[in-house]
């Protein structure tokens, strides 16, 4: 019981601190995107934390897309299966909806829900070319 314990601990641990790593990238392409969408400067450490909680989610998503190929086909891709694109698709959603409620801008409006939709996209796109250069 312990030993399982403190498994689950670790992990969830490293979970934390390998998606603090990595939402670093995620934020400078939402902060950069934001600062030349809305001509007006945007808060940084609130885009790390709202990059923080999307990349947290996408972590236990992805991992839950990993755990789900392991029946298929070596070849065959991921996206074939529907409730894959549906998770990005709800992931790209939760995205531009963190962003678009936790980021303001310096004069502490909100940034529009449009810049908040192509930040996200940025980030999947340079998410999908990385993930594609990588795969081969």
């Amino acid at each position: 019981m312990t030993q399982s314990l403190l498994t689950l601990f670790s992990a969830a641990i490293w979970w934390v601190i390998y998606s603090s790593a990595v939402a670093v990238v995620p934020a400078l392409i939402v902060w950069l995107a934001l600062r030349w969408l809305e001509k007006v400067p945007v808060v940084f450490n609130r885009a790390y934390l709202a990059s923080l909680v999307w990349t947290l989610v996408a972590v236990l998503t992805g991992g839950i897309a990993i755990a789900a190929q392991h029946g298929q086909a070596p070849g065959q891709s991921l996206f074939a299966l529907p409730w894959i694109r549906a998770s990005l698709v709800v992931d790209m959603l939760l995205g531009a909806g963190l962003v678009w409620w936790m980021v303001p801008r310096v004069d502490a409006r909100r940034v529009k829900p449009t810049s908040a939709c192509m930040a996200v996209a940025l980030v999947m796109v340079v998410a999908m070319v990385v993930g594609t250069v990588v795969r081969r």
